[in-house]
């Protein structure tokens, strides 16, 4: 692969898909700038990168994606210290455990702060400057499940809906003006958010970090990582809704 430049901003970076993702576009070449709420995680994870590649592309900013305000002064700075940004790549989401018979308010609401407007946070805040240089591309880490209401977790499954038809949004707008907008739809992924879920067939982390890049590459604008998602998912978008609500997923 040739070298690239420029700088990226990966907002959730400090592990799992985010923190596999900054690694292999500093492999690339580029500058990263790893947003994470937690500071000693994610300055650890930038000096790790650093050492491994014997040079500074990692740049640790703590940032707690809720803090929706705090998205456009953030970018502004990341540019002037770092140079114009061409890639977000938005992964920050939470997934708390909720019992069926849990209807939290404070658990809802901050799934919507990190996973949904703190997506629109930043790709505003992208979209905004990527309009005007006519160019640049938005990655957003959605979900699997996006597709349905299922029964265990309502809003998270809410809220990824929400951030798949934002991000649809946002390719529409931008498409004609240069910039591409990539939705990534991962099935089970081996993470800190997952540990201890009882996912068959998980992949690592960083095999699907190099899926999600290669699905830049190719600018698609939704991807399903792994593949075989697409054609699970097929199947389960059209179960009948009397049917749906019977089964324990």
């Amino acid at each position: 692969m040739a070298p690239r430049s420029g700088t990226c901003i990966v907002v959730g970076a400090s592990s799992g898909i985010g923190l596999a993702i900054a690694r292999r576009l500093a492999l690339e070449g580029r500058k990263v700038a790893l947003l994470a709420r937690r500071e000693g995680e994610l300055r650890a994870m930038a000096a790790a990168i650093d050492d491994a590649l014997g040079r500074q592309a990692a740049f640790p900013y703590p940032h707690d994606a809720a803090d929706l305000d705090a998205a456009e002064p953030l970018f502004a700075r990341i540019e002037q210290e770092l140079g114009p940004v061409d890639e977000l790549h938005y992964v920050a989401g939470v997934m708390p455990a909720v019992a069926l018979d849990e209807f939290d308010l404070a658990k809802d609401r901050l799934q919507v702060q990190v996973n949904m407007l703190g997506c629109i946070a930043w790709g505003n805040a992208a979209a905004r400057r990527f309009l005007a240089r006519k160019g640049g591309c938005i990655v957003g880490v959605s979900s699997v499940a996006q597709d349905r209401g299922r029964i265990g977790r309502p809003v998270y499954n809410a809220s990824k809906a929400g951030m798949d038809t934002y991000l649809e949004a946002l390719r529409n707008r931008l498409w004609r003006h240069g910039v591409q907008v990539t939705t990534i739809r991962p099935g089970f992924v081996e993470t800190p958010m997952t540990a201890g879920l009882p996912l068959r067939g998980a992949i690592a982390a960083d095999a699907a970090a190099e899926r999600i890049l290669r699905a830049r590459d190719r600018r698609r604008a939704i991807a399903y990582v792994p593949g075989k998602w697409r054609l699970i998912l097929f199947a389960i978008r059209n179960i009948p809704s009397f049917v749906f609500r019977r089964l324990s997923i």
